[in-house]
């Protein structure tokens, strides 16, 4: 089995280029980084959780597109939300408007910080396609 890089310019790019990857294909299973609400040109989106919440969904929704994959494709999701209890329902109506059905399997994890700069919200995917 060979590990792929799976970049595109329609979403932000990898924090430290060639140390980590957009996303990563092993076999049938694409592993996505942890992003930020960032557009693709690295700019935090202001406004609220909603709106970063919906740009993360966007850009990865155009990692996957890269790899011709779909959010129909994504089976588990990790979402990292700092003050969990106030964005946890607002992070949910997101989720629930944009993800399709059967909607994957998820963790959602408060945490005290993000490594993204100001970041309160980052998600990373795990696809599957045979």
């Amino acid at each position: 089995m060979s590990l792929r890089h799976i970049t595109t310019k329609n979403a932000p790019a990898a924090p430290v280029p060639g140390l980590f990857a957009q996303a990563v294909r092993a076999g049938p299973f694409l592993w996505t980084q942890g992003t930020p609400g960032t557009l693709p040109d690295g700019t935090m989106v202001e406004g609220t959780i909603q709106d970063r919440t919906r740009q993360i969904i966007k850009n990865l929704e155009a990692v996957l597109a890269a790899d011709d994959m779909t959010l129909k494709n994504v089976v588990k999701a990790t979402i990292f939300i700092k003050n969990f209890d106030e964005s946890f329902p607002l992070v949910n109506q997101v989720w629930e408007e944009l993800m399709p059905e059967p909607r994957p399997t998820r963790t959602s994890v408060g945490v005290a910080q993000l490594p993204a700069g100001g970041t309160d919200i980052e998600i990373e995917f795990v696809a599957y396609k045979a």
